[in-house]
């Protein structure tokens, strides 16, 4: 089985930051992109940021030069380092991954339990 675990939420004032972490576990070959989604209340899930592994990175337009995305290939974690917060930051924030489980396997997409940012004004 592969997990995704998610760390690094919580209540933060605007302009503040906030470090997310996502590890992935279990039966793992290899681990392509890496991203962070985030749902707000009745709102659609919106990609935030992804990172490939080679380390190519892609930002939403609303977080770009707030919010940084990292990948520790060897931990098969990534982060996200969320500074400048604004209220309109909030929402639960979802981590996923292009996993393969093993050489002659197909990649599947595995996504985390999510995480609450509340960033109040």
């Amino acid at each position: 089985q592969v997990q995704l675990v998610e760390s690094g939420g919580g209540l933060v004032q605007a302009g503040g930051s906030l470090r997310l972490s996502c590890a992935a576990s279990g039966s793992i070959f290899s681990v392509n992109v890496m991203g962070w989604y985030r749902q707000a209340p009745g709102k659609r899930r919106e990609s935030v940021a992804t990172i490939t592994s080679g380390g190519t990175t892609n930002y939403a337009d609303s977080v770009k030069g707030r919010f940084t995305i990292s990948r520790d290939n060897a931990k098969n974690t990534v982060y996200l380092q969320m500074n400048s917060l604004k209220p309109e930051d909030t929402a639960v924030y979802y981590c996923n991954a292009g996993i393969v489980k093993s050489a002659t396997d197909i990649e599947y997409s595995y996504w985390g339990q999510g995480t609450q940012v509340t960033v109040s004004s």
